[in-house]
């Protein structure tokens, strides 16, 4: 069922639409997806708005522009992991792939028994929460919530700032108190969507959809940062590795 289309852009929401048949498998790869004409006739939009809906099916990776045929489907661009960030970001790169990053806010709050238990704390230890979604052209992909032990925020304050970080999280803590992100476990699971997330991820609460829970410790073995990331409805999830 489509859901939350109504403010978006008329030829994102003609995209949305078509997204949603190739995902229901009633447009299969190698498929032609409806043309600008085609589009005018059965949506009643403009030529220029039309238009826009193809770029956006192959800048999402849905579909190809083929010489002599027109555009066609293609595999579906997956998620990148929160999680996968990290590497990105150690390699040169902003951790981003390009997606827009909004904030929900930065603050202290008591930790709940979930946070408690992953970072090594008494429930209702002050930790520093850090909320963000980040967005596509098709809408939110992602609304991520990490947790950090609440003492660090006194040796990086920036992490209490609802903005970006130049290092993010993780070159935040490390910069402040040498603690190295070293390993990370990350549990992927579906869960119901919380009543607070479901108003940033475009979902109903209590809706079920994929989550990953990551959790990092530093050199020394001890937690550093955990961390709940909520894919929008309907998305898909990819990890990348070096095998070398």
């Amino acid at each position: 069922m489509m859901r939350n289309l109504e403010g978006l852009p008329p030829y994102r929401r003609i995209a949305a639409q078509i997204i949603a048949r190739i995902k229901s498998g009633e447009l299969q790869p190698g498929d032609r997806v409806p043309s600008v004409n085609e589009i005018i006739e059965s949506e009643g939009v403009s030529r220029a708005t039309a238009a826009r809906v193809p770029g956006v099916l192959r800048d999402e990776g849905y579909a190809v522009a083929t010489p002599g045929v027109g555009t066609i489907v293609s595999a579906p661009k997956a998620l990148i992991a929160g999680a996968d960030r990290l590497g990105r970001l150690r390699a040169g790169g902003d951790g981003l792939d390009n997606d827009t990053v909004e904030f929900l806010g930065a603050d202290l709050e008591p930790a709940t028994r979930e946070v408690a238990d992953a970072l090594g704390l008494d429930e209702g230890t002050q930790v520093v929460k850090r909320q963000r979604r980040y967005l596509d052209t098709l809408g939110v992909k992602t609304v991520s919530t990490t947790w950090i032990e609440g003492g660090i925020a006194q040796r990086a304050p920036e992490l209490l700032r609802p903005e970006p970080l130049p290092k993010m999280t993780f070159g935040a803590i490390e910069d402040a108190t040498g603690r190295r992100a070293s390993k990370q476990r990350d549990t992927i699971a579906i869960r119901e969507v919380p009543a607070d997330i479901a108003e940033h991820l475009g979902a109903s609460a209590g809706e079920r959809t994929l989550v990953v829970a990551n959790l990092y410790w530093d050199q020394h073995g001890e937690p550093t940062e955990y961390a709940l990331d909520y894919h929008g409805p309907g998305r898909e999830l990819t990890r990348e590795y070096d095998r070398d």
